[in-house]
């Protein structure tokens, strides 16, 4: 196929509309699509290729491996941009040539298991964050000080990303059946009960004092104009009480979303009761947590394993 990076550009658009319409994914997915068509398309100009096929792509992604030492994760998401866009291409009629030849096998992830936060570093987290309550310096401060207990809280009551947390409206939350309508990736919609009446206690709280932050937007979470709170501000804020419970200096938010899910397991939950409270599209995302459910392994072997039993006079089965 010739190259043109007039006419992929224009493909380009076409290709984001069918993707927005068919598979309604949000803005930001489809900016992702698009930066990564664009930085191939970019390679392509500055790289003076003529002909598009296999042998080009396989030299983008080499490129991406051995010049940039891009990381695994993100070389991935381009090569299942690029890929899904020349299958519209051929779809297309706009060529028969068959470019992708090689699989995700050449860019294999790293396992990396969730990390996570201890049973006691999470109840010194939260300490903190309602110590700071209390010690605020003014009334003001004592506002935001609620309101970042309860966002603490919600990241591992609900195991909830930083995104869903600050999409939450009003509209969202049912004070009677104690459920939040969480807005998960790809549109997705999943319903959550508070099991916990000290986090019920502590959003019922925060939204009594709300509105003296006076809202310009109907977010349940603002930042101190009033205006909804950022991925950036609850990412922030959880930083502060991080440092000054001095719990795992390299955790994130997400620390809590993974003791979350990995408690559950421990707990006995299912593995597909986590993935629909996690709001994972597929099973093998949430299969993951098993690796690191230390707890399950242990029954199983305390229970299964033959050399418990060994000199005990019975037979091994």
């Amino acid at each position: 196929m010739k190259y043109s990076y007039e006419q992929l550009s224009q493909q380009t658009t076409l290709f984001l509309q069918l993707l927005s319409v068919e598979r309604n994914l949000s803005n930001r997915t489809l900016n992702a699509y698009n930066s990564d068509l664009h930085c191939f398309m970019c390679w392509c100009r500055n790289s003076q290729v003529e002909t598009l096929d296999q042998n080009t792509i396989l030299s983008y992604f080499h490129y991406l491996q051995s010049t940039l030492k891009q990381k695994a994760s993100s070389i991935q998401r381009k090569y299942i941009s690029i890929r899904q866009f020349f299958h519209y291409i051929n779809q297309e009629g706009l060529s028969t040539e068959r470019f992708f030849r090689f699989s995700t096998r050449k860019f294999q992830l790293p396992k990396n298991l969730p990390r996570t936060l201890t049973t006691a570093e999470i109840r010194k987290l939260i300490s903190v964050a309602d110590a700071q309550v209390c010690r605020s310096r003014s009334s003001f401060h004592k506002i935001l000080n609620i309101r970042n207990s309860v966002v603490i809280e919600l990241l591992f009551c609900l195991g909830l990303r930083i995104g869903e947390i600050s999409a939450l409206n009003l509209a969202h939350y049912d004070s009677e059946d104690r459920t939040l309508l969480i807005h998960g990736k790809g549109r997705k919609e999943r319903l959550l009960y508070i099991s916990s009446p000290e986090v019920i206690k502590k959003l019922n709280n925060w939204l009594n004092i709300r509105n003296e932050l006076h809202p310009v937007t109907d977010a349940i979470f603002l930042n101190r104009y009033g205006d909804r709170l950022s991925i950036y501000g609850i990412e922030n804020l959880f930083h502060k009480y991080r440092d000054l419970s001095s719990i795992n200096p390299s955790s994130t938010p997400h620390y809590l979303r993974h003791s979350f899910a990995t408690q559950l397991l421990n707990n006995g939950a299912s593995i597909r009761d986590v993935q629909e409270l996690l709001g994972h599209a597929s099973i093998v995302t949430t299969q993951i947590y098993t690796e690191v459910s230390i707890d399950r392994r242990r029954q199983v072997l305390e229970r299964y394993n033959a050399r418990n039993f060994l000199f005990d006079g019975g037979e091994l089965k």
